[in-house]
Order: C-alpha cells, then structure tokens, then sequence
C-alpha cells in the first residue's frame, strides 16, 4: 500500500510539473546591445519571472564600441560579465552575439540566428526594437526580427532546428519617433511595483548607464556614492518609462480607469501585424499580469 501511495504522488507531483511547464510562458527579447534589453523591457521581464514565467535576453551586437575610453575585446568583455550580473538580479537568461558595436547587417546569416534562437526558445512572445531608430544597430536589430516573424514556422528554414507549430506575438518595443509614424501604444503593462528592479538592473551596466551615456549628452551630475548612483538612475529612468495621454488612455483599457490612475511608471509594446493576430482573449492570457476583463 506504501508502494501504492508512493507512485501515485510520484504521478501526481509529475502530472503538476507538466502542467505548470505547459502553462510557463516563454519571452525572448531581442536588442542590439547588451542593456537595450533591459531598457525596454526590464519590468515587464521582473513580473513575468515572479510569476514563474520564462524570459530570455539577447543582444545581437557585443557592445564593443559604446564606450569613451575602452573599446574592443576589453569592453566586450565588460559588458558580458554586466549582462550575467543582470540575469543574476532579474532571474532572466541573457545571450550576447559576437557581432561588432555599429556594424550589425539585416544579413541572411543573422537573420538564421534570430529564427534559431526563437525556436530554441519555444516563443511565445518575441520583443524587439522598431525598424526605425537614430542608431542603425537598432533598426537592423528591428528588421531582423521582423524578417523572421513568419519564417520561425517554416520547416524547410534553418531545417535542422524544428520549427515552431504556432507563430508567436511580436511585439515592437515603445519610443518616441514620429517618422514615418509613431509608435502605438497596443499594449501598455504597469510596472510601478518592480520599477526597483528595472534600476537594480539598469545599475549593473555601469559602463553605460554610469559612464558612456551621460558622456554622450555631456551630463557631469553622476554621483560617485552607489547608492546616490542608484537614485540618480531611478530618477533619470523615470522620464523614459513616464505615462503620456495615450499609454495611459491604453492603460485604461487593460486595468480600468481606477487601476489605470495609479499607475506612475509603464512599458508599451506595438504589436506587430507580421507575427500572431492576437485577441484581446491572447493578450490577456500571455499577459497574466494584466487583470482579468
């Protein structure tokens, strides 16, 4: 009877373990360099891996020219060992591609490369950057993703890595470029209650967030105590994921109005028509965080 007892809670506990793996959510998002990830989708990446979801981090570039004073194998180096300490703190895991800093081509070759790391990934939700961006690494970052949008279910691409049996929801990451058009605000998550961990994050880019970008801009205010640092970095960080009328015309739509008004920080995400036509029944389901209708 112990025997007995003892394999049906070895049954029970596998039959568990299948069911929460079938309904863990998968999310790759791509980026051009190795904190662009973490930019767009840091808060949305914390709520999905507190609920137990699975999210994926990859930059196409190594990073190795964004920096004043280092460059080469040295800064790459530097900014994978941030990208590990980043999956360290955001539970997520983090892939750097050895493609050089400003030379990133929409090439057949890198293009195998996303529709290979979204099968491995079993993608449910695929993030990247817009096609149009200031920075050519971005916009490439962009088209390479939607060029692989409908080719991940395409058997005889890239054969010897099985294609996905459902096409999953891409997604473009928000900014605010207006030409040739703006972007659309389809789906806006809050992420007030882990905007922390987005800057706990953020603050292990040091070479970026502390060093090259305000060099970029001349910005001189860069505290030297770490925790003045981190602060500093909330605060900047605060403008970047700020709610205007319309994310929060799109907020109110996902939470309600009343939910909708405590929002203080949001990221936003444009679906792209190329990949999944979700409902807002899809949405709602590879978006669990958003409370149901």
């Amino acid at each position: 009877m112990k025997k007995l007892y003892s394999c049906l809670f070895l049954f029970l506990f596998l039959a568990q373990s299948l069911s929460a793996q079938n309904n863990k959510i998968r999310v790759i998002v791509f980026g051009a360099h190795p904190d662009d990830c973490d930019i767009s989708s840091g808060g949305l990446a914390a709520l999905y891996v507190a609920a137990g979801h699975a999210v994926k981090f990859v930059s196409l570039t190594n990073g190795d020219k964004g920096h004043q004073q280092m460059d080469g194998p040295a800064l790459a180096k530097r900014r994978l060992e941030e990208t590990r300490e980043v999956a360290r703190r955001l539970g997520v895991t983090y892939e750097v591609l050895n493609n050089h800093d400003g030379e990133l081509m929409p090439t057949l070759e890198n293009r195998l490369e996303v529709i290979r790391r979204i099968r491995e990934w079993k993608a449910d939700i695929v993030i990247a950057p817009r096609p149009n961006d200031y920075h050519p690494d971005h916009r490439y970052t962009g088209i390479l993703v939607q060029d692989a949008a409908y080719l991940v279910i395409v058997p005889n691409i890239l054969p010897k890595v099985a294609p996905l049996a459902n096409n999953p929801l891409f997604l473009y990451s928000y900014d605010d470029f207006q030409r040739p058009n703006p972007s659309r605000a389809d789906i806006s998550v809050d992420i007030t209650a882990v905007y922390d961990k987005k800057v706990n994050a953020l603050d292990a880019h040091a070479s970026q967030v502390y060093e090259w970008l305000p060099w970029t801009v001349h910005d001189k205010t860069v505290p030297v105590n770490p925790q003045e640092r981190k602060k500093w970095l909330a605060d900047k960080y605060l403008i970047w994921s700020s709610i205007n009328p319309e994310i929060r015309q799109s907020l109110e739509k996902w939470y309600g109005k009343d939910q909708a008004a405590q929002a203080k920080q949001a990221e936003v995400f444009e679906i792209c028509e190329y990949g999944k036509r979700p409902t807002e029944a899809d949405i709602r389901r590879l978006f669990p965080m958003l409370p149901p209708k």
